[in-house]
């Protein structure tokens, strides 16, 4: 008898199969071993689309909204069928005693893994391979103590809920927008309240008005002392005249002694936040080059939401701090505190991301140079980590100048601790000896003029860091999820708004600012507020949470987000005018009979641009189709000016026959309609 293995992806598969001594290859799939090991290609088969569920969806019509199937259907990818039929082959082999789910260890494996289990009518036992390495000893590990499949019900009635929900929202939300302002407008469950922040923040800057302000700097040696800020330029030079030239006296030193403690490891949101800031990576880049670290055993489980190891890790710290010390190419800690590192309280799913064993004896040279800069970045993170705190040693001095005070600030570092990591430290200078009573001789006393900066654009870090953390002051205390999306979620967020044109990246010297095109801000400027609201996305997030630990039902969660778009549909009112904020730039057709407005082609018809208007010439009309009368821009052009046109070669559906003659067009304010006028007063 065998057992089947599933994993997400062949080489993974192919890691795993070399594990197990299982080397047989036959087509999509090796044997050997007592198992036979597969793959799924990613997601075999997803979430049908609409118009499988009624042809009549195929057009987006307001009439239609909301969509709620009833009973939800799945539908394997063109692309995909082939590998389908393989595993559907294998799962019902009567020589297959049970099913191992080798899938990601995560949400989305989760989903991946049951769909196809469930669409190829499997219901032999299944186990869970749950793993954070893809190193051999992990790998062995794992086998070791697999699962079973049922304690994993939870997470996959998450995935299941989350995909049907992305699917309503998406479906309903795009339709709706698009049909009332004729534009495809892709509205997303966490897209767009991600690009509410992205709108918000350029309002913001346009608003910011900047203020000059002034402060009088006396300069003493290599030191400099500053006053308060000044919005008089006046008040200021006044105080810089009375100082030249004079003495300035030591009111108070006050020298405090700090530290900063290590930083925790990366979670997938850390490390791609420093990822673009140190290297200028996008998101996705970063999980890009994550995954395939993993992939290659050299990096532990990418799509995590922890910065601790589990308790049962402490003892391994040492050796891994080992391996990332001989990648970054400098010494390990002298002293390795493991315990800063390690807390399973906050690890749920998978541990922080480290570098593997395997890791420290690979040639980084052999490396694609993102996949290098990236598993430098993580061995850094373990070294910094496992060090100890940075400490320094702050000098505050007041001193009174003319009648004025003015302070001076330096720092002394004690010990860098963890900083020693950091290429980018910068030493500041210490200040001179000072005590109270203390005269100092002014060399000189200046005015220097400052700026009120407006808030920064968003750049991929910042934003991360804005979605991790949206909405969270008004989540509960005990929601384990807060925040916009997930971490293995996010990346893709950034790109579908992107991708759709209602972001772009804006390169200021070595900074990439993300900012909202003209289309973005229009969307968000007719969106109600209940799409643009991060709690709203937060609260589904935490709610999911629940559905996975089964405190919620699945079908509870779908109904809320079910009645939310019904209610969204029958209640928005399309803003008036605001066409303005949607210009097509295309040609305009004619003159719509309804409103007067623009009448304009797109790839389904000819249509009014007004948002209020719903008048349409389809060109997939059946009427004119079952004549296979193909209505084109010429002829639209003509009814809209005269209401007629002639046609020929018209296909009769009684005689098989063609014929000439005119089409008329009747627009009631509601419907329009066609028929054809045969001369003497006579129509059809």
């Amino acid at each position: 008898m065998y057992q089947l293995i599933i994993a997400e992806k062949p080489s993974v598969a192919q890691s795993i199969a070399a594990v197990l001594g299982v080397k047989r290859r036959d087509n999509g799939y090796l044997e050997g071993s007592g198992y036979l090991v597969s793959w799924c290609f990613g997601h075999l088969a997803e979430l049908a689309s609409a118009e499988t569920y009624n042809a009549d969806y195929a057009k987006w019509r307001y009439e239609d909204l909301p969509i709620v199937p009833l009973s939800w259907r799945f539908k394997v990818s063109r692309d995909k069928w082939t590998q389908f039929d393989i595993l559907k082959a294998l799962m019902r082999r009567e020589d297959v005693s049970a099913v191992i789910n080798a899938c990601d260890a995560g949400r989305e494996g989760e989903l991946i893994f049951r769909t196809a289990y469930h669409l190829a009518g499997c219901d032999k036992p299944m186990k869970r391979l749950w793993i954070s390495s893809m190193e051999d000893a992990a790998i062995r590990a794992g086998f070791e103590s697999l699962r079973p499949g049922s304690e994993y019900d939870g997470l996959h009635q998450s995935a299941l809920c989350r995909a049907k929900a992305d699917w309503l929202v998406g479906i309903n939300a795009t339709r709706l927008f698009s049909v009332l302002y004729h534009r495809t407008l892709n509205v997303g469950r966490v897209m767009s309240p991600t690009l509410a922040l992205l709108v918000e923040r350029e309002a913001e800057i346009s608003a910011f008005q900047s203020e000059p302000f002034y402060t009088v700097q006396l300069a003493m040696g290599d030191a400099a002392a500053a006053s308060e800020r000044y919005q008089e330029k006046q008040e200021a030079e006044k105080i810089a005249a009375a100082c030249k030239g004079q003495t300035a006296t030591v009111k108070t030193v006050e020298r405090r002694e700090k530290s900063e403690k290590a930083p925790a490891l990366y979670d997938l949101t850390t490390l791609q936040r420093d990822a673009n800031r140190i290297l200028g990576y996008t998101a996705q880049q970063t999980l890009d080059y994550l995954q395939a670290l993993y992939e290659k055993k050299l990096c532990t489980y990418p799509r995590t939401d922890a910065r601790y190891l589990t308790d049962d890790m402490e003892a391994s710290v040492p050796a891994y701090a080992a391996v990332a010390a001989a990648i970054c190419e400098v010494a390990a800690p002298e002293q390795v505190s493991a315990k800063q590192v390690v807390n399973s309280a906050k690890v749920s799913d998978h541990h922080a991301v480290i570098p593997t064993a395997s890791a420290g004896k690979v040639s980084l040279a052999d490396l694609p140079m993102g996949e290098r800069e990236i598993l430098r970045l993580v061995a850094r993170q373990l070294l910094c980590a496992v060090s100890g705190a940075h400490r320094y040693a702050e000098t505050t001095a007041v001193l009174s100048c003319g009648g004025n005070d003015f302070t001076l600030k330096g720092k002394t570092v004690l010990s860098l601790g963890w900083k020693a990591y950091l290429s980018e430290t910068q030493a500041d200078k210490p200040l001179p000896e000072l005590t109270e009573g203390q005269a100092v001789e002014v060399s000189a006393a200046a005015v220097k003029e400052g700026k009120t900066t407006p808030p920064k654009h968003f750049t991929e870090d910042t934003l991360l860091a804005a979605m991790e953390t949206a909405g969270a002051k008004d989540m509960p205390e005990d929601a384990e999820r807060k925040g916009l999306g997930t971490p293995a979620t996010r990346a893709a967020t950034l790109e579908k708004l992107v991708s759709a044109g209602f972001v772009e990246r804006s390169k200021s010297k070595k900074t990439v600012n993300l900012i909202p095109t003209h289309a973005g801000v229009s969307l968000i400027t007719v969106l109600p507020e209940q799409l643009q609201s991060p709690l709203l996305t937060a609260e589904w997030e935490h709610q999911l949470k629940q559905v996975e630990r089964g405190e919620l039902e699945g079908d509870s969660f779908l109904d809320g987000i079910a009645a939310m778009l019904t209610e969204l549909v029958k209640g928005y009112q399309a803003i008036p005018g605001a066409e303005v904020l949607f210009p097509s730039g295309r040609e305009v057709i004619g003159k719509c009979p309804r409103c007067g407005g623009h009448v304009t082609e797109s790839k389904k018809g000819f249509f009014c641009e007004s948002n209020t208007c719903r008048f349409g010439l389809w060109k997939d009309n059946k009427f004119l189709t079952a004549k296979k009368i193909k209505l084109d821009r010429k002829m639209a052009a003509a009814l809209l000016e005269a209401g007629r046109v002639h046609v020929e070669n018209i296909y009769s559906e009684k005689t098989g026959k063609t014929y000439n003659t005119d089409l008329l067009l009747t627009d009631d304010g509601e419907r329009s309609t066609y028929r054809f006028d045969f001369g003497g007063g006579r129509a059809a």
